[in-house]
């Protein structure tokens, strides 16, 4: 799997991303600095910052710029924006990638619990939307946000509600402002992806030997799950001019994951040939 824009694709742009210091994030990023972006990448911890910083540019030869930000914090997001500016002038793109999860039954749950997951995935996204938003319509500037949500933003989903409340959350900012910003030449956009395996994401939301017991591939029409390039292909073209027309736009990247379990009768799939056989049979009858 390569990349797929054109080199210089992202050329003098400067991108913000939030939880960008592993993960998914990091690996955006990666791509975005191949293409000659400049980064800047958050998170609450310096040391995990600071590595991926050095790694990064190590690995691509771009700049990297890592700013500690609880993204829950009106205030450390102004320090983001102030930072960056001097750092590297203007700021092009944000793409708000921050998240937290966990898996449980609702009434186990309490409300800090909730609160934890809604304040990292929504309030963050809009306090970082709103303190961004803001600096480019005071300075009549452009800009692009790209918004990481899931596909059971619009469906729902039991067992993960307070994430499946705020990705809803973030759907509905990023199709609001796609309408209302676009006067100011600044355009929302979103991808909800389907499983990209990240080094102990799976592991910690579904400990021990439910990994393979609840295999995401066997629930993806195309039997695989994503891969790294594939994510950072399409946040790039995105976060890119190429995408110039794209506004309020949310793209699936889940190789047929939702259209199949969405269906009510996929679960048919589990039925035999030769079941099918006697089922025909019996047909008319």
């Amino acid at each position: 799997m390569k990349g797929m824009l054109l080199p210089d694709s992202l050329k003098e742009k400067t991108i913000i991303i939030t939880g960008g210091g592993t993960g998914l994030g990091k690996s955006m990023g990666k791509y975005m600095l191949e293409l000659g972006a400049n980064l800047v990448i958050t998170s609450r911890k310096k040391e995990v910052l600071e590595k991926t910083a050095h790694e990064l540019e190590a690995q691509t030869g771009g700049k990297v710029l890592p700013i500690m930000c609880d993204v829950r914090k009106y205030d450390e997001i102004g320090n983001v924006i102030k930072t960056t500016e001097n750092h590297f002038g203007q700021i092009h793109g944000v793409l708000n990638n921050a998240a937290g999860n966990f898996i449980s039954p609702t009434e186990r749950l309490s409300h800090r619990a909730f609160d934890i997951i809604v304040d990292i995935v929504l309030k963050g996204t809009y306090y970082m939307t709103l303190a961004i938003g803001k600096n480019w319509i005071s300075k009549d500037q452009s800009g692009t946000f790209l918004n990481i949500v899931t596909t059971y933003a619009w469906t729902g989903s039991g067992y993960v509600v307070p994430s499946a409340c705020s990705k809803a959350g973030v759907l509905a900012l990023t199709r609001s402002l796609a309408v209302e910003w676009a006067k100011y030449k600044i355009r929302s956009n979103a991808i909800a992806p389907g499983p990209f395996p990240t080094e102990g994401a799976w592991s910690r939301l579904l400990p021990g030997d439910l990994v393979k017991k609840f295999d995401p591939a066997e629930r993806i029409p195309l039997k695989r799950v994503g891969e790294h390039q594939e994510l950072a292909n399409l946040a790039a073209y995105l976060m890119s001019d190429f995408s110039a027309y794209i506004n309020g736009e949310v793209i699936t990247i889940d190789g047929g994951e939702w259209l199949r379990n969405g269906g009510e009768f996929s679960h048919l799939e589990l039925i035999s040939s030769e079941m099918w056989n006697t089922i025909e049979k019996t047909r008319g009858k």
